[in-house]
């Protein structure tokens, strides 16, 4: 989720659950050695969140990790599942898939460096490789460096020839081969990601044995539909969320990034979906995609979008 869940988002979805483990947009090791690091690793410290890192330098993986020690996070992430080009031309993402000898020492060197957890995200295969061949050789390789948590994206990555976007659509996916991976390797926590679109489907593959359920286009497109009912259906909480509860819940958090220098459009270009479904969504994002990206733009624009999606 390059350029979509950054501290804004996560902010926003921390404000619908407070369980549920979020992610930090992929960050590349080079980046948070040489970069902003508080733009690139600063967040609010408010629920479980991981930080995903991208590269296949292990020297590099290593120190941006020993970096990130200092921000707080309660997982550290390497990305073995992104498919785009641009990855692809700094040899890591879903490529690394070609090479899990390297995958092993990438991970190695994080863990060295870590004092939470190292995960791993990666795909059930890329190209003409067999999944049932080369996934089950690589949690083997993994688990026997130490790795203990991975989320698996249950389909094949084509990094010649589809498009991210094809990517996450066109190749089938292979639940039962994750499910498959759990039963072989019990005392590992396996998650399963790709093309869960509800609580109820993430639900139902939680009761076939998996750990966890990572679900990123359709919590980014219909949040609420996904996180508001999460954590009491799924961590027993007393009370579900309410999506205008929600929105007032950001006011603070907006009106202090305008004061920063900030623009509307910033956090609020991630909150479109808030209530989908629900009467008066579309003058909610209307308001919003056409008043919030405006010089001058505050939470007047942001309360008559609010006041839009009011009965009446």
């Amino acid at each position: 989720m390059m350029d979509w869940t950054d501290r804004h988002c996560r902010r926003f979805h921390r404000a619908i659950s407070s369980e549920a483990l979020l992610y930090s947009e992929m960050v590349t090791a080079p980046a948070v050695i040489h970069g902003d690091r508080e733009r690139l690793l600063g967040h609010d410290g408010d629920g479980p969140v991981a930080l995903q890192l991208g590269g296949s330098d292990p020297a590099e993986l290593g120190q941006a990790t020993r970096i990130a020690a200092d921000w707080g996070y309660d997982e550290i992430n390497l990305n073995c599942g992104c498919p785009s080009d641009r990855v692809q031309s700094g040899a890591f993402g879903a490529v690394l898939m070609k090479t899990p000898e390297l995958v092993a020492e990438c991970l190695a060197a994080m863990m060295a460096e870590s004092p939470v957890p190292v995960t791993l995200k990666c795909r059930i295969g890329v190209d003409d490789q067999e999944p049932r061949e080369i996934l089950p050789a690589l949690i083997e390789r993994l688990r026997g460096i130490g790795l203990r948590r991975l989320t698996i994206h249950a389909r094949k990555a084509w990094l010649q020839g589809l498009s991210p976007k094809d990517n996450r659509e066109i190749p089938p996916l292979d639940y039962p081969l994750v499910l498959e991976m759990k039963r072989a390797f019990p005392d590992l926590h396996i998650s399963l990601n790709g093309g869960v679109g509800s609580l109820a489907e993430a639900e139902a593959l939680l009761a076939q044995g998996l750990d966890g359920v990572m679900v990123g286009r359709a919590a980014y497109a219909e949040p609420f539909n996904i996180l508001g009912a999460a954590d009491a259906r799924l961590w027993g909480h007393a009370r579900t969320a309410d999506p205008f509860a929600v929105a007032r819940a950001m006011e603070p958090w907006i009106e202090a990034h305008l004061a920063r220098g900030g623009r509307l459009h910033q956090v609020t270009r991630h909150m479109l979906g808030l209530f989908h479904g629900r009467p008066g969504a579309r003058g909610w994002r209307r308001i919003l995609s056409e008043r919030a990206t405006g010089d001058g733009a505050g939470l007047e624009v942001y309360r008559a979008a609010l006041a839009a999606v009011r009965p009446g």
